[in-house]
């Protein structure tokens, strides 16, 4: 997920989270980076690729896990969840909004959209930091 932030910058990543979720809690073990396909500027706009979506459905089936939710980044922003991505995320699924500054990524959080997407809340994000 970061290398691919990195790989991206300066324009957003995107990508999918697979894992499995126990005692209310997400565990993400495979983070699918995606091709960003979005047809216009792609440094704060981002859409997955449908063929890339459709195969981490099928991956997630092979490991007998689900798709938990999705990641993307913000370059040269902060690790947020903009009015843009709470229009344009499904309820209910976990994202992971990294902020990358100058090819690095320096922050990272969790948001969870609510059923009317008018609101988002902010869930525990535990990954390793180098």
């Amino acid at each position: 997920m970061v290398e691919h932030a990195q790989n991206c910058y300066p324009n957003e990543c995107c990508g999918i989270l697979i894992g499995s979720e126990a005692d209310g809690k997400r565990h993400a073990t495979l983070a699918v980076a995606c091709r960003n396909a979005y047809e216009g500027e792609q440094k704060d706009r981002f859409e997955i690729d449908p063929r890339d979506q459709i195969a981490a459905e099928r991956k997630s089936r092979e490991l007998s896990l689900g798709v938990l939710g999705f990641f993307h980044s913000h370059p040269d922003e902060g690790a947020y969840f903009s009015q843009t991505d709470l229009k344009n995320h499904w309820p209910f699924y976990s994202n992971v909004v990294m902020s990358v500054r100058a090819r690095v990524v320096s922050d990272a959080k969790c948001f969870r959209v609510d059923v009317d997407q008018t609101a988002s809340e902010e869930e525990e994000l535990i990954w390793p930091k180098s």
